[in-house]
């Protein structure tokens, strides 16, 4: 049985004709299936929990949609069986298929889905934040502090994005609005606390994410070095006293090259603290969260296994 959890809205609707040429795959191969369409944020999380709290037998959920539907069903997984993952994407940005090297073409997913020939295990990171009432949020692909999660609620809310979605250009919505971001944002000082014994300090830091996999944004390679399945996250720090210099940063990354701008840090770690001075956005996976001063991460290694 596969069990399907669909974000129909994905894409300014894509997720919905998607799934219409899915159902008629399955049909015409008989495969047996559930689906669940979600209505509302919230919802994927919330059919995963369901579908995997207390159960002990094995199940094979398939998220439809973008990196925020894998998002969501990953945060309310239960671990409590052997729980396997496929991914069909239909969401604008994309960067979980990206990393994996999945078919652009929602069929040939699912034929590797019904016929699966390769599973990886998968690190997954998780978030915590809250001072005297404790949150976690999982993430798959990355989570970051400052402007980066600036600019994914902007993006979320924004019109543009429909409009260049639709003439295949997503990309360019999370760069333009990046640099009305840049132009708006005011940087942090603070620290990283990286494995509980090093600490590297900063004045000028305009975000700081946190990555299992090396894209972001809809393919902004801000991490290069980001491996998926090490154990480890990668940490990028945009760091620089001069806004200007930050553009060649997000320019860079747009097109795949490593960035070597002086203020731009990696690092590598299985934990990370981060102070700064300031409330600053938070996001994971490009879901806008919540303002915060300290938050948390780490790497749960190789604790999902996928279909790739």
């Amino acid at each position: 049985m596969y069990y399907f959890i669909i974000n129909p809205n994905a894409r300014c609707g894509r997720g919905k004709n998607v799934w219409k040429k899915l159902e008629r795959i399955l049909e015409r191969e008989n495969a047996q299936y559930q689906a669940y369409i979600t209505e509302k944020p919230g919802d994927a999380k919330v059919f995963a929990r369901k579908l995997t709290e207390g159960c002990r037998e094995p199940h094979v959920i398939v998220a439809v949609g973008g990196d925020g539907t894998v998002n969501e069903i990953l945060d309310g997984l239960s671990f409590c069986s052997p729980v396997t993952l496929g991914y069909i994407p239909a969401g604008s940005g994309n960067d979980l298929a990206r990393s994996l090297k999945l078919p652009r073409k929602p069929g040939r997913c699912l034929k590797k889905i019904l016929s699966p020939k390769y599973h990886k295990q998968l690190d997954y990171g998780v978030l915590t934040y809250g001072g005297d009432e404790i949150s976690c949020r999982r993430f798959m692909v990355s989570a970051g502090i400052g402007m980066d999660a600036a600019v994914c609620h902007n993006i979320l809310n924004s019109r543009t994005k429909g409009i260049l979605n639709k003439l295949h250009i997503g990309r360019l919505t999370y760069l333009l609005i990046g640099v009305k971001q840049l132009l708006l944002a005011k940087p942090a000082k603070g620290y990283l606390l990286l494995d509980g014994v090093q600490k590297v300090e900063f004045n000028h830091a305009y975000f700081i994410s946190a990555h299992i996999h090396p894209y972001e944004g809809g393919g902004f390679k801000f991490a290069p070095d980001a491996t998926y399945d090490d154990g480890k996250l990668s940490i990028c720090v945009m760091n620089n006293r001069k806004k200007r210099k930050l553009i060649p940063v997000l320019l860079n990354s747009m097109f795949g090259r490593q960035s070597h701008n002086k203020g731009t840090r990696f690092y590598t770690c299985g934990e990370a603290m981060v102070h700064v001075d300031k409330p600053m956005a938070v996001h994971v996976d490009g879901e806008s969260c919540f303002c915060q001063n300290d938050i948390q991460l780490r790497c749960i290694k190789k604790a999902v296994r996928m279909i790739v």
